[in-house]
């Protein structure tokens, strides 16, 4: 389950005024996607470039808090956020692991896909590494050192996103490759409502346990 957590959980030389300009360049963009449902394949590699993990499954999204990712190749795994609580399903092992929607946002800059609040957004600098219109790419890392993830890259072609990478504290670099993207349907939403499996075990990590 470490790898699930930190998918949610060169220096650059620029002024705090492009900071700025990039990070709302990049809301921008995120704020004309209100949802997403995407293939996506990924490899990940350690310090050593030496490959550790492939992989391919389905990825979706939705304003606000909403999120899927559902690994199908090689092992089955999947994360669901419904807007509330955010569950880690691991089939193998029959675990799931379940915490507060706001834990996942403040373990990692991925959340900056699915929040758009000005607080979250101030926990992170941005940075425009690409300005191609058809290969723009923006660097993600947190101010703070609470996060498993150390850095996180988005890129589009032009307001479609195509991509993305993270390098956890252990330098593994993890890649992303998007394909067939297209907002969710209407007769798709339950996604983002996971059911609990029968016969598993639960790791309850929510701050507020429900009444």
């Amino acid at each position: 389950m470490t790898f699930l957590k930190t998918l949610l959980i060169g220096s650059l030389l620029v002024t705090t005024g492009a900071l700025a300009d990039d990070a709302s360049a990049l809301r921008d963009k995120l704020a004309g996607i209100d949802s997403l449902h995407t293939t996506f394949t990924q490899k990940v590699t350690d310090v050593n470039n030496k490959v550790i993990q492939s992989g391919s499954g389905l990825f979706a999204l939705a304003y606000p808090n909403q999120f899927y990712w559902h690994l199908t190749e090689p092992d089955e795994s999947l994360i669901v956020a419904d807007g509330t609580n955010l569950w880690l399903y691991n089939p193998f092992a029959e675990e799931v692991t379940v915490m507060d929607i706001s834990q996942a946002i403040e373990a990692s800059p991925m959340a900056l896909l699915v929040h758009r609040d000005d607080k979250t957004w101030a926990q992170y600098n941005v940075a425009q590494t690409s300005g191609n219109a058809n290969n723009q790419c923006y660097q993600i890392t947190p101010k703070g050192d609470q996060s498993s993830v150390v850095d996180v890259n988005v890129c589009f072609n032009q307001q479609t996103l195509t991509g993305f990478s993270l390098v956890d504290g252990q330098g593994n670099l993890s890649q992303f490759s998007l394909a067939e993207q297209r907002e969710v349907k209407a007769d798709e939403t339950a996604i983002f409502t996971f059911v609990l499996p029968d016969n598993v075990d639960i790791d309850d990590q929510r701050l507020k346990q429900p009444q």
